[in-house]
């Protein structure tokens, strides 16, 4: 889904799960991406969030296509040389397959002759599709992006399409 309450092209969005009123994303996910997002009605709480002078982290679950080696990875931890300027240095590492993983609309594409993994990327930035471009950079194309963790929020406990309400 669209994380926003609208899209001209029709595809779903918030409003198609969210029923609470006056209530926005901090933050958004890709269209092709999955996981995590905040909703908020606290302007704050958002701005804390979402802002990136604030530097909240943020953890992805990675599959990417090939299978990468632990000097593979090391660029992202010094920070990489995107088109947009030089990324924050981040945490890196090969996992095995999250223990979240649900069955995927659409389902990625799978090659038979070259392997996957999967990677666990902490960040303190948010620039447009970065995780997949820092991927992409290191020659480890991403097939499947997922959201863990947004500060100390994390999936845990949440089915994809779920949401819990905390009022403070």
């Amino acid at each position: 889904m669209l994380c926003q309450f609208t899209d001209k092209q029709g595809r779903n969005t918030l409003k198609d799960y969210i029923k609470e009123p006056g209530i926005y994303p901090a933050g958004r996910l890709d269209f092709d991406s999955e996981g995590l997002v905040i909703l908020t009605n606290n302007g704050r709480l958002q701005h804390k969030i979402a802002h990136p002078e604030n530097k909240m982290s943020k953890t992805y679950w990675v599959q990417v296509e090939g299978r990468p080696s632990e000097a593979d990875l090391k660029p992202i931890a010094s920070g990489i040389l995107l088109k947009d300027g030089l990324t924050q240095p981040a945490k890196c590492r090969l996992i095995t397959p999250p223990y979240l993983l649900t069955p995927r609309d659409p389902p990625i594409r799978v090659r038979k002759n070259i392997p996957d993994s999967w990677l666990e990327l902490t960040l303190s930035e948010g620039r447009n599709r970065q995780v997949r471009r820092m991927c992409a950079a290191i020659g480890f194309p991403a097939l499947r992006l997922i959201r863990y963790r947004i500060g100390s929020w994390t999936l845990d406990g949440l089915a994809p399409g779920t949401y819990h309400i905390s009022r403070h």
